[in-house]
């Protein structure tokens, strides 16, 4: 009788065992593809292209739509390339855009590695924080409240609507008995201010100002600044001349600074990496470059792709840098504490 089911202990029919693994054969079908370097060309120039961006980004001409500048806005985001050549790659079954491939992942971690890992130390003497609230923030207390909940002994607010300023005032007085409102920017501090002034960045209204905060370690001078936004328009491209030209006037303003430390607080509407804003970031310290954790991306808040609002220093140690949570604002608020 035959069995319709059982087991064959015979060796006599049974296939040889496999040696070796999955991986073992892969790799063996791709050392016998002789056309694995032949392969995938286009793949390794995009590779190649990448990397050159990242290393001559500042040859790339403002001339044309300040296509330089805007390169530089987003340059971390060049990354997202990485993975699609790997994938892509990897199904061409290319070992040229794979070998490419790693000039794009060395170059990258060399320029924005450091922005990886957390570098934020213990201790400090002052705590500040800046937030652009937007004018058309539904909820202007509820901001202010967030924005005091950090603990800042300092905080710096940008495009303040002139008919909410009470609003925000009558908020943030009981822990900030001391605040001045320039145009549509304004600070709120712990410690008495005094040689509050506008600060002229060329715009034809007040959206800068300059003030000194009596902190018990002493005097610092604390500018608040909003500079002109900047827009991507398909027939003009990056507008950003007029900020450039307020960038140039506050780097100015800064130099002429008697006093020895400095901050700057405030939107900025571009990147530490811009070079239109030499003026002031060739002078002073980022704080979230310094001591921060991450990129600590602020804009927009809903996906944060670009830190265009800065906590910059000079004369002073940056401890820690962070974003704080997200207010009825289109931009997070960030902080940073220092010591003096």
């Amino acid at each position: 009788m035959v069995q319709a089911y059982g087991t064959d202990t015979g060796s006599g029919s049974m296939e040889p065992p496999r040696t070796g693994n999955r991986f073992q054969g892969l790799r063996e079908r791709w050392t016998a593809d002789r056309g694995m370097w032949r392969r995938g060309i286009l793949l390794a120039a995009c590779s190649v292209l990448i990397t050159l961006l990242m290393v001559l980004h500042a040859q790339v001409p403002n001339v044309i739509g300040n296509l330089g500048s805007l390169t530089e806005t987003f340059l971390p985001w060049l990354a997202v390339f990485i993975p699609l050549l790997l994938v892509l790659g990897l199904l061409r079954r290319s070992a040229t855009a794979l070998v490419a491939l790693l000039l794009p992942v060395v170059v990258w971690l060399n320029v924005f590695g450091g922005l990886l890992t957390d570098k934020s130390g213990e201790g400090g003497d002052l705590t500040v924080a800046t937030h652009n609230v937007n004018a058309g923030n539904p909820d202007p207390a509820g901001t202010a409240q967030q924005v005091a909940g950090s603990g800042a002994d300092v905080v710096a607010l940008q495009e303040l609507p002139g008919g909410q300023v009470a609003t925000y005032e009558k908020s943030l007085a009981a822990r900030y008995p001391h605040h001045a409102v320039q145009g549509t920017v304004g600070l709120w501090s712990k410690y008495p201010i005094s040689d509050t002034r506008p600060v002229d960045i060329k715009m034809g209204w007040t959206r800068a100002m300059r003030t000194t905060v009596a902190t018990p370690e002493g005097g610092i001078a604390v500018y608040v600044a909003h500079l002109p936004s900047v827009r991507v328009k398909v027939n003009a491209g990056f507008t950003a001349n007029q900020r450039d030209n307020s960038a140039d006037a506050l780097g100015e303003a800064i130099a002429d600074e008697p006093l020895d430390r400095v901050f700057l607080l405030g939107d900025l509407n571009g990147t530490m990496n811009d070079r239109s804003l030499n003026a002031v970031t060739s002078q002073m310290r980022s704080t979230q470059g310094a001591a921060g954790d991450g990129f600590g991306f602020s804009w927009p808040a809903t996906f944060p792709m670009a830190r265009i609002d800065q906590i910059m220093v000079k004369g002073v140690e940056p401890l820690s840098s962070w974003t704080l949570p997200a207010t009825d604002s289109d931009h997070l608020p960030i902080a940073a504490r220092v010591g003096l």
